[in-house]
Formats: structure tokens, sequence, C-alpha cells
């Protein structure tokens, strides 16, 4: 019994690694979608966010299972708790790679946002991917010093976040009448922001998972 808890256990932990890859590649191929305007990549994206909402659902059938049959404790029950909302977090951060695409499907055959944001806009897909490159390799290694880089990466993000509304505000009269592009920065500005989000809370909560301390979120 105890041999087949460990390999049930090994396989919640092999499927959050195989969902945080298709999270990696969902917001590569969306950012990349929203810079070109590649509509076929940009539905790609959009066609494949169901297959990270079953993958995700197909865990938590396990860890609920895990927790009737095998009544864990310890550090067996603070993985079997974490993994379930680590496996919500990465579902919402695919939807939010969807998200960013569909805003490129929307906008097709036009970019999305005002010409003034696309620098950093590309700057924010780049912070977006690297996060979710080091999610996945934190989820398969259990690296303690990518949890650091994770939450440190925020900052940067917020600050985009923060750079994108300023220029939003300074710019009002500049952009009247541009109420869709307006619209698809927001909007754009906020799913990256709350990408950024989710992928801080996996990485406090693995920490969680490897000391036992309280997440801070």
């Amino acid at each position: 019994m105890r041999e087949v808890f460990q390999q049930e256990l090994a396989d919640v932990q092999n499927g959050l690694v195989e969902v945080s890859r298709g999270v990696l590649e969902a917001i590569r191929n969306a950012t990349q979608a929203f810079q070109t305007s590649d509509v076929s990549l940009a539905d790609k994206v959009i066609g494949n966010d169901i297959n990270i909402d079953e993958q995700t659902a197909r865990i938590d059938d396990l860890t609920v299972e895990i927790l009737l049959l095998q009544a864990p404790v310890a550090r067996d029950l603070r993985f079997v708790v974490t993994t379930m909302r680590i496996g919500s977090s990465l579902e919402r951060m695919g939807d939010l790679a969807a998200h960013i695409a569909q805003l490129a499907r929307l906008r097709f055959p036009e970019f999305v946002g005002p010409e003034g944001l696309r620098e950093k806009f590309v700057r924010a897909g780049e912070l977006a991917c690297a996060q979710a490159e080091k999610i996945a390799a934190l989820l398969d290694t259990e690296e303690e010093a990518l949890i650091d880089d994770i939450i440190s990466s925020d900052d940067a993000i917020d600050d985009l976040h923060k750079e994108v509304l300023d220029y939003l505000t300074a710019h009002t009269d500049d952009l009247s009448g541009q109420t869709a592009q307006i619209v698809d920065a927001t909007l754009a500005n906020r799913y990256f922001e709350r990408f950024s989000d989710h992928a801080v809370s996996i990485a406090r909560r693995m920490r969680y998972l490897q000391d036992g301390a309280p997440t801070a979120e």
C-alpha cells in the first residue's frame, strides 16, 4: 500500500509538471500572437486551453482520491493540499494566456493596444515567459533558489503595470477616439499582472511545502 501511495504522489507531481509545461507553451505562443498579430497562433492557444483545464481536473480528482483513501499526514498531507492549490493557479495562468491570445484574435489584422505601449508589452511578455519557465523547473526539481527568483520577478511586472496605467492616463487626449485600443491595453496589462501573481502564489506554496511556514498571499 505504501508503494501505491508513493506512486500516486509521484503521479500528482508529474501531472503538475506536465501542466506547467503546457502553461509555458501557452504563454509563449500567446505573447508571440499578441506581439505579431498571428491569428493562427492565437487560435492554437485558445483551442489548447481546454487541455490545461482537463489536466488540472484530473489532478484534482487524484488528490481527492488520495485524501479519501490514503489519509496522508505531515508533509504528505501538505503536499496533497498544496498541489490542489497549485493546480488551480496553473489553470488560471492557462486561462490568462488564452485571454491574451483572444485579444490578438479579436483585433486581427490590427495590433493590440496603442503603438506607444508595444515595447512595454513585449517586456511584459518576456517576463511572463521567464516566470513560466521557472515555475516548470521549480515543480520538477523543487530547487529552492527558483522560489526567490519567481517572487522577486513580480516587482518588474508590477512596475510595468504601473507604467502602462501612467501612459494611458498621460495620453488621454492623444488616445481620444481609440476606445478599443485603450480597453485592450488595460485588459492586457491586467492579464500579465495576474499571470505573475499566480506564479508568485505557486512559488510561495512550494516554500510552504518545503518548510511548513504559512504563505503570505
